[in-house]
Parts: C-alpha cells; structure tokens; sequence
C-alpha cells in the first residue's frame, strides 16, 4: 500500500516477489506520477491498481505492508483491521527478520548524516556493515545478504518508527524540534512517535543521547537501557559520557587523549559537530574501530547529497543545494552557516513550499536580520514567511524553481552565495524533496552551460556588475 518516489516501496515489492509471495501494488498516485518508482519493477509479476484503492483488496490480502507515509487515520487500514488482515510496515518486518545487530538513529534533523557517518565508520571495521531505513532504501531488500556477523545501520524516521514494537540493541537519538504537525495533532504527539528507538530495548542495550538537545536529555529518565551522552561541551560529572569537545578536541569516554581536532573534521558547520559526536560515540562504544580508522574519515567525509551541498561556481558566484531543509529550524541553521562563511559578500536564499503545520515566525526573524535578498517559491510556507517579513527584505516571487533562479542570479554578484533552503515540504511542485533537489542541480548545470557558450562565444567571462 504505496510504492512511494524514493525507493522502498519498489524494494518491498521486489522482496516478496522475490520470495514467491503473489503480489499487488496499489497506490493513490497516477501510473505517470510513479514511473520511476515501475521502472524498477519491470519484468516483475506483480498486480497493480493505480490512482484509486479497492476495499476488497485489504479484505482478501494476506498481509498488508503499509508505506510509512500512509497515515495511520486511513480508512483502508480500518477496513484490512476490521477484517483481521495484519498490516505491518518493511522496518516491522525486516526487525523480525534480521539475524544482524541493528543500530538505529533518529531525531528530527542529522539522521541521514550520522547514519552515513556510522556506517562509514562501522565499515572500516567489518566490511559486511550494510546502511539502509529512511535513506530510500528498504532494508527488505539487504536481508539475502546479510549474516549473523553483519552490522545493519537504520535511518529510522517517526513514520517508519510509530507502530514498531521492537527497538534496535543500539539506538541514537540526535535531536526533537517541531516537525510533522500537519501528521501528528502536536508536538508530544510527534515526540512519542520516536520513542520506539528506545522503549523495547533491554537493559544492556544502548542509547546514545545528544546532552545539548534539552528534551533528547530527559529521555534518559525514561530508557531501560544502558545511557550515553554526547556534547559539544566537556561532560564532567557524567558516569557515561561519550563523545565531547574540549578544548577544540574531541574526546571519548574518560580517555585522556584526543581522538582529533574539530578543525580536522572535512564536515563543517556547528549543527554537524553534534552529528560527528554522535557517530563517534557509537563507534567508539560499539568498539574495535582504530583511532586511526575515525580520523580518516571524519577527514575525508563532506556529507551527503542536498544537505548544504556545494554544487556550482558560475560568475564567481557559488550554488548551494539545500532541499533537504524541509523545517524552518533547518533554514535558520544553513543561514547561521553560510552567512558567517560569505561574509562581506550576501547570502541570496531561495525558500518555500507548502507548510507542515510548523511556525514560520522564527525563521521570519533571521531573514529579517540576516538577508537581504529572499526569493520565494510559491507555497502556504511561503505565505506564512511573507507575514512576517520585514521591509527592508527585498523579496522576490518566482512561479518557478527555474524562475527563482534566473531572478536570484540577476542581482547576486561575484562572491555571493545563492542558497536553496526551502524549509518546507515540497509536494506542491515536485514528487518529493529529492526530486525537488535533482530539479535544483539540473537548473544549475542549464545555467553554467549557458554561460560557457556565452563565454565562448564573447571571448571570456562576463561577470554581473552592479
């Protein structure tokens, strides 16, 4: 019930496919709007009911595996109940399957990133370390090749983590802020859809914390398992501190020597810094991982695609791809970033889309502060900045991500950074924020193509005056 545009859904089908299981896919979306996702399906013999669902099929199924994305408020899901067909989601079944460790991280922002990171890190250590979850791809599809001896890294978001009844024998816990309003009727709400990264664990399982995150920090009142803090400030006093800073080094545990210095690490910004201490400290406390091993890949790792990614200089003007920012929170954080990295030349920040249920006031005073050039695309996000926006903004608004970025190049000038941070969800223009971040890239490429042949043609750079 809704193979979904990132990946997992097409992976459970192929799974139980593969294990000889008859097969129907239904889903709300149009056979046009999931092409990508068919793509990967062909040859497969598997039913497919597209643009509608039928009620006799979650009353005739065997089982039905839910995509996380589908509300547990779907009148479909009352009817496959009524009828006592179980519905389960891929993470629920691959948990009752898995021979492996598993270590699972969620948290409202940094989860792609630190699962990343551990399972780079895990990796220098034993080669059959596998990463999947909320990354795009199902963990259903591993499942053949992984062993008793494997290591499985899950990205678990709040969806994928609310009907779980299983907890991962590692768990980390990056950090809670206002999220999935428009899901969950209010922020208790959504922060008990998380606790199953914690709530079935035993008492010698682990759950890392991040100590700088108050409400991650009393979540340690409530685990029954083994605790671990980590922090960008030294954890004196703490029984079980992980991974800290002090001094401009990190730290793990009461070890006296450092591991490396922060200004070492190839991930920057502030925000990261928790996201390297919360991989460290799993690998640290999982164990076996050389010192050697974590500094040559915290020195060499540079993050993931569409989390503040470098993708163009064009004019000696640089584009960054942002699209991941799909809260106002992480907005705030890129402009922190970048407007300390740009100075004495301007952030341009293209923005917007359609709002979560979330608050747009905060963010409205940081580009009141910080920016004087806000491109918005169109959107209820959009309106709830405009709201609070001051008039000394100048503020432009685009159709378009096309449009956005013609109109942010014209007044950017050499040495200015355009950013696109949307800080909100995307659904109103594009499939998803991925597709919305691979729209962003191919706009960029059309632009420096463009002015290669400019150049070409004129003999050498034109760069915008003003």
């Amino acid at each position: 019930m809704g193979l979904g545009l990132h990946g997992g859904g097409a992976g459970v089908a192929k799974f139980f496919c593969e294990q000889g299981a008859r097969v129907l896919v239904t889903d709300l979306k149009t056979e046009e709007q999931l092409k990508e996702s068919l793509k990967k399906l062909r040859g497969l013999k598997i039913e497919y009911i597209l643009g509608s669902h039928r009620q006799k099929d979650f009353i005739e199924a065997d089982l039905v595996v839910k995509n996380p994305a589908v509300p547990q408020s779907s009148p479909y899901l009352k009817i496959a109940a009524d009828n006592k067909v179980p519905v389960k989601n891929d993470i629920q079944i691959f948990f009752d399957l898995c021979p492996a460790e598993i270590v699972g991280i969620t948290g409202t922002k940094g989860k792609s990133t630190v699962s990343t990171l551990i399972y780079l890190l895990l990796k220098s250590k034993n080669k059959n370390t596998f990463l999947a979850g909320n990354i795009g791809v199902s963990p259903l599809e591993l499942l053949e090749k992984i062993r008793k001896t494997s290591v499985v890294v899950l990205e678990l978001s709040s969806f994928e983590l609310e009907e779980l009844n299983k907890s991962p024998g590692i768990a980390v816990f990056t950090n809670l802020l206002q999220d999935h309003l428009d899901r969950y009727n209010n922020f208790a709400e959504y922060a008990e859809s998380k606790n199953p990264i914690f709530k079935f664990q035993k008492k010698n399982d682990i759950l890392i914390l991040n100590y700088d995150d108050p409400a991650v920090r009393k979540i340690g009142s409530l685990a029954p398992s083994r605790v671990y803090f980590y922090s960008k400030k030294p954890l004196s006093g703490q029984t079980r501190a992980a991974a800290f800073i002090k001094n401009g080094l990190i730290y793990f545990g009461k070890e006296e020597k450092a591991i490396l210095a922060v200004d070492k690490i190839a991930l920057r910004g502030e925000h990261n810094l928790s996201n390297v201490l919360a991989a460290v400290s799993a690998a640290c406390i999982m164990g076996g991982i050389k010192d050697e091993n974590i500094k040559k890949v915290l020195k060499r790792f540079n993050g993931i695609p569409f989390r503040q990614e470098f993708i163009e200089e064009i004019n000696g003007i640089k584009y960054f791809n942002d699209t991941a920012a799909t809260m106002p929170g992480a907005v705030i954080e890129a402009i922190n970033f970048f407007s300390e990295e740009c100075k004495p030349f301007n952030v341009i920040l293209i923005a917007g889309g359609q709002n979560k249920g979330l608050d747009y006031e905060k963010l409205a005073e940081k580009i009141n502060g910080e920016i004087k050039n806000l491109v918005l695309l169109p959107g209820t996000a959009s309106d709830e900045i405009k709201k609070h926006l001051k008039a000394k903004v100048n503020l432009i608004e685009a159709p378009s991500l096309k449009g956005a970025l013609e109109k942010a190049a014209l007044i950017a000038r050499k040495g200015d950074i355009i950013l696109f941070s949307p800080g909100a969800a995307s659904f109103n223009l594009f499939k998803n924020e991925f597709d919305r971040g691979r729209q962003f890239n191919q706009e960029i490429k059309k632009l420096g193509a463009a002015n290669t042949l400019k150049e070409n043609n004129n003999g050498g750079p034109k760069i915008q005056s003003h």
